[in-house]
């Protein structure tokens, strides 16, 4: 069996008291079908730490970006939006890098800086558009403006997921009838997450993905806990089950879903 996690933040995880080094967390992955991570970046430095504490091992898959909560800062780091633009183009031309992101808008978190956060958005659309790749895009308390501004920047030309999905299947057609795809966490397998286990049912399994967002949103059992990528493996139980499909089938075809959205030709093993 072969599980995917589609979104991680590998340099966050606990490496003092929970992970002795990143091979460890591999290892770990590895032995609950986790073969292969997409370790998201949230900045400019972001990514080249990410990169330089993950660059020998051949399993590991790249984005570049901006978070929406790390707008302002980076406004402040490089002055100019311009400026940042560049630096996530040449990014997004480095080996293994797949996709854009994570981007996006979060008016959960912060809703004073909106319209920062929607310059930006718009930004990697379109270099996204540009260099031919998905965009990763993070959207809480959002929603609607988020799927104006998708569509208003033409991002069925470059594709995407929207990543830990936990809108209403409204959202979702939106989503998918745009090209993009739908991402699921941790947060499936949450006992009051109703609305989103019976939206899940409707979703076609050919435009699903699963990820952790580890070290966030732990699954059951391990709710409280810090999310590691062999934490996929209870999501992907759980989605199987609400799904009632055999899970090596769901791993199966969620693989072959993130081999073709991010133009991967050959999974690593």
């Amino acid at each position: 069996m072969f599980l995917t996690d589609s979104h991680c933040h590998i340099d966050r995880l606990n490496y003092n008291l929970l992970h002795k080094s990143l091979e460890d967390v591999l290892n770990k992955s590895y032995k609950n079908h986790v073969k292969n991570l997409l370790a998201v970046s949230t900045s400019i430095n972001n990514f080249h730490k990410i990169q330089k504490m993950s660059q020998k091992n051949k399993n590991i898959y790249y984005s570049c970006g901006i978070h929406p909560l790390n707008c302002k800062k980076e406004l402040k780091n490089f002055h100019t939006l311009e400026i940042i633009s560049k630096k996530i183009e040449e990014q997004s031309y480095l080996k293994n890098v797949v996709a854009l992101g994570e981007s996006g808008l979060d008016y959960y978190h912060s809703i004073e800086n909106k319209n920062i956060q929607k310059d930006f958005f718009r930004e990697h659309i379109r270099i996204a558009i540009k260099v031919k790749k998905p965009i990763i895009v993070h959207s809480r308390n959002a929603i609607n403006d988020t799927i104006k501004i998708l569509k208003e920047e033409n991002a069925q030309d470059c594709k995407g997921v929207l990543h830990s999905f936990t809108e209403n299947y409204d959202s979702a057609y939106k989503l998918l009838d745009i090209g993009f795809y739908i991402s699921i966490s941790g947060i499936i397998t949450f006992k009051n997450a109703i609305q989103l286990k019976n939206t899940i049912k409707k979703i076609p399994l050919e435009r699903l993905l699963i990820e952790t967002d580890s070290p966030y949103l732990s699954p059951e059992p391990h709710r409280g806990l810090e999310n590691q990528p062999a934490y996929l493996f209870n999501t992907a139980q759980c989605i199987s089950s609400l799904m009632k499909t055999d899970i090596k089938i769901l791993a199966n075809i969620t693989t072959k879903n993130f081999r073709r959205l991010f133009n991967i030709k050959n999974i690593n093993i």
